[in-house]
């Protein structure tokens, strides 16, 4: 019997798994990731199982773990794989941070991704906050319930009882819990239970401000913004602290090897190496993991004053106190990898393949193992060579021979290199749209690189020469975003993406009505919520923005941001995918990203001197996660 496999050829065409996917994104450590070979490696991600295990048995109290490798070995791989195998169980909470926007505030950023991280589901598929909240008033209370049967009965109890009932067991908890010394923490916490709530609780705990209205209802003090690096450390122990009662905390640190520096000189990975040591010596328990380059680890680390007592912590497992590292791929490595990713899509596409390394020679694949190539270069050769054989299988003789009567007709098409990239870009965007509507310097950032391609062209009667800093620096004080020159100079527009609310909106605003000190001609606020009406200040800035200065708000919509962001990734990755920037740009252009774009368009034409519609209602527009259904429902005797 002989069975063609031009089906797997034409699909072979249209879809190609490896393009596109060669650098590991943070939402595929959170969400779906690309297919993994546990034995690959398995030292490292091993190191971190046995760490957690030594933790949670109360062989160690904290532990520390550095992993080391060159650009494209692996590293993100690694930690997506111990973020997947931690969420089958049920000890263990995992936080991860691999942005450092302002290392000056260093504390208060990683106090966001504890709370980000947090939000995520954990083994009971609910959140791990609520997994948290459950396990605080089980332990209260001596009850048992799930916290899937606490969220479906909160809102009934919540109605009853009023703010009362949370305030009861904010006590309960505190009688049994007499170490806890922020007892709002705990409050915030158990308000994560209620489904109209989560938002605003988890907010409060990332360390932002509530409307007044709102921190009142739930009895939450507004943090002070002059003490916010202090209160976010105070804040972090208290809640890692809690957490480690149930959960042991795994904290990683990703994405170090940047050139970016703190007002003291020192670079990211030296910042979080001192955070580390300070975590590593105040912490009840918990694994503390980071990933770098080698000579991140040299050069840096151990340039550190102290660099001693840094390292004894950052590497505390290994007897020489020296990181973990990864190694290079070896032929078997290099077929057990191909393998798994071609199964993986061909299980998708529901194909039976030839072989399971169809259409690629295990003899060429094996050959690659030679050179010890990172993981990242042979996923690109694998995108490159990803091309159907013009073969027949013969089941008779269970063998492949080359179909020399019938071809299959291939008929290459130039992709633009970049085109790839960008739909995987776009397709991490699109996962985690909601968490990146909040990012106001990753969307301020989108917004200069689509204007910057710009330059020299005419949108919506606007002939753009300059994209500009704004000054004076001083008196701006990084509230506003930036400037876009036009017309000779005679079209001056200052730009501010303000996401955050009360005092960070009313600032941005008052900067963006004084024309004389800026230098301006008109102010653009790029904003997707309301201004709640309880900000007097900033809605008085706003009615003079819009009615007397000739300004504009332009509503933030997510899908005019999604391909903004997704270039915008893959701009900030270029090195990695070996792209040029003459290349991305060429791209935008071709492909029209920034010039057709209707947000791009909104900020350059007239201003209507209206507020925008569709805005989103409550300031916070992070979607809650869909709890598992169930009939479980309690009452609470209080």
């Amino acid at each position: 019997m002989t069975v063609t496999t031009s089906t797997i050829d034409d699909l072979i065409k249209n879809q190609n798994p490896f393009a596109g996917h060669i650098v590991v994104r943070p939402q595929q450590i959170w969400g779906k990731s690309f297919p993994d070979v546990p034995s690959i490696n398995a030292h490292a991600s091993n190191a971190v199982f046995d760490a957690v295990e030594k933790v949670r048995r109360g062989k160690r109290e904290t532990i520390g773990i550095t992993i080391t490798a060159e650009k494209g070995l692996g590293k993100s791989h690694i930690i997506s794989r111990i973020r997947h195998g931690l969420h089958t169980e049920n000890s263990s909470l995992f936080i991860y941070m691999s942005k450092y926007d302002n290392l000056n505030q260093i504390k208060y950023l990683f106090l966001q991704s504890v709370a980000s991280s947090l939000r995520a589901f954990g083994s009971q598929k609910v959140m791990q906050w609520q997994e948290i909240a459950a396990a605080l008033i089980n332990e209260a209370k001596q009850w048992n319930y799930t916290p899937q049967q606490y969220i479906n009965m909160y809102p009934g109890w919540l109605s009853k009882h009023s703010t009362k009932g949370i305030v009861h067991l904010t006590e309960s908890v505190l009688k049994v819990k007499p170490e806890i010394t922020n007892p709002y923490i705990v409050k915030a916490i158990l308000w994560t239970l209620s489904p109209v709530h989560i938002n605003y609780a988890s907010y409060w705990l990332s360390g932002l401000e509530l409307a007044q209205s709102q921190a009142e209802e739930m009895g939450l003090p507004n943090p002070k913004s002059e003490d916010r690096e202090v209160e976010a450390l105070s804040n972090i122990r208290q809640i890692l602290d809690i957490t480690s009662n149930y959960r042991v905390p795994v904290i990683c640190f990703d994405e170090l090897d940047i050139a970016d520096a703190a007002d003291n000189g020192f670079l990211a990975a030296q910042v979080i190496a001192n955070l580390v040591k300070d975590l590593y010596n105040s912490l009840k328990q918990g694994v503390l993991l980071l990933a770098m380059y080698p000579r991140t680890w040299e050069d840096q680390i151990k340039a550190l004053p102290e660099a001693e007592a840094v390292v004894d912590r950052l590497a505390s497992e290994q007897a020489d106190r020296q990181p973990i590292a990864l190694k290079y791929l070896n032929s078997d490595n290099i077929v057990a990898l191909v393998s798994q990713w071609l199964q993986d899509f061909y299980e998708e596409h529901q194909q039976t393949p030839p072989h399971s390394l169809y259409p690629f020679d295990e003899i060429k694949l094996r050959e690659l193992g030679k050179s010890r190539p990172t993981v990242r270069s042979v996923l690109k050769w694998c995108a490159e060579n990803f091309l159907p054989n013009e073969s027949i299988i013969d089941e008779s003789t269970n063998s492949t021979t080359s179909n020399t009567n019938t071809t299959i007709a291939w008929t290459s098409t130039t992709i633009h290199p970049v085109k790839p990239y960008f739909n995987s870009e776009l397709a991490n965007v699109e996962a985690s749209i909601d968490s990146l509507m909040e990012e106001e310097a990753t969307i301020t950032d989108a917004l200069l690189l689509a204007f910057n391609n710009l330059i020299g062209k005419t949108v919506e009667g606007l002939t753009i020469e300059s994209i500009e800093e704004v000054e004076p620096s001083a008196a701006n004080n990084g509230f506003m975003d930036f400037k876009i020159i036009g017309n000779k100079k005679k079209v001056r527009i200052g730009v501010d993406v303000v996401q955050q609310d009360y005092n960070v909106i009313g600032a941005a605003l008052k900067r963006l009505i004084d024309y004389r000190t800026f230098n301006l001609t008109r102010g653009c606020l790029v904003r997707s919520k309301k201004i709640n009406l309880t900000a007097t200040q900033a809605r008085e800035n706003l009615k003079i923005l819009l009615k007397q200065k000739g300004g504009e708000w332009v509503g933030l919509q997510s899908q005019d941001i999604k391909p903004l962001l997704a270039i915008l990734f893959v701009y900030y990755n270029r090195e990695s995918y070996e792209l040029t920037e003459e290349q991305i740009f060429e791209f935008i252009e071709q492909k029209q990203i920034a010039i057709n774009n209707p947000l791009i368009r909104e900020i350059l034409s007239d201003p209507s001197g209206q507020e925008p519609t569709n805005l989103t209602d409550d300031g916070l527009p992070i979607s809650i996660p869909q709890s598992v259904a169930t009939a479980d429902c309690v009452e609470l005797n209080l």
